[in-house]
């Protein structure tokens, strides 16, 4: 979309004539969001690395909170978890799949809310790999989902608690997400923790700690 033509009137003050171009910018603006972002990202990308650096540690912090957010909505189901994970395409910043821990739900030991959400995104894109795309989880990856993740081939992963975080509440594999990347032949960034705060409360909330007491209980 090309911006409005704004002429200038002879008879016009010059503050008329800014405000004019001041609204015109405003309407572009909202107008087009999606054109406008993009743009405003490869800015960013392409300014000193340490400003880089802090736009997409603070794009992180963003999804990561969204990501927390909307996990918390499982307390309020019979299967409350504190495991959520989603995927976004890493240039374009859409997001492709979310989903969240589905063990006990589904049956299925490796339903970890990483694997499961490789799963769906492989599934809607027809396709085994996940170049391109960028995985956040609400809690570091255990050894079997950075697994996955660099089988899939992913970017990134961004983690928000820690392993050591969960192990306080849950049983743990604990090998560093980071550590079973740097012993992989596939390159994967981990970057974390990230808002740990918010993922932490996912783990502290008096519902989901009921809730351990069944996970930890021998019984089924």
């Amino acid at each position: 979309m090309r911006d409005p033509e704004v002429a200038l009137p002879l008879a016009a003050s010059r503050r008329r004539f800014l405000q004019s171009l001041s609204l015109a910018a405003t309407a572009s603006v909202f107008s087009e969001p999606r054109l406008l972002l993009p743009a405003a990202q490869e800015t960013a990308t392409n300014k000193a690395p340490e400003v880089a650096g802090l736009h997409e540690k603070g794009l992180d912090e963003k999804r990561m909170r969204e990501l927390a957010a909307w996990t918390a909505l499982t307390m309020e189901t019979p299967n409350p978890v504190p495991f959520g994970a989603e995927i976004f395409d890493t240039e374009r910043g859409e997001s492709l799949m979310r989903a969240a821990n589905a063990v006990r739900a589904a049956n299925d030991p490796s339903a970890h809310a990483e694997v499961h959400t490789i799963r769906l995104a492989c599934r809607k894109l027809n396709a085994h790999s996940l170049t391109g795309y960028t995985l956040y989880t609400t809690c570091e990856p255990c050894a079997m989902c950075m697994a996955c993740a660099l089988w899939a081939g992913l970017d990134r992963v961004v983690f928000g608690a820690t392993i050591t975080d969960a192990a306080r509440f849950v049983r743990q594999i604990r090998v560093p997400a980071v550590e079973i990347a740097m012993r992989s032949d596939m390159k994967c960034a981990v970057n974390g923790p990230v808002a740990q705060d918010v993922c932490l409360a996912l783990f502290t909330n008096p519902i989901m700690q009921k809730a351990f007491k069944t996970w930890n209980s021998p019984k089924p």
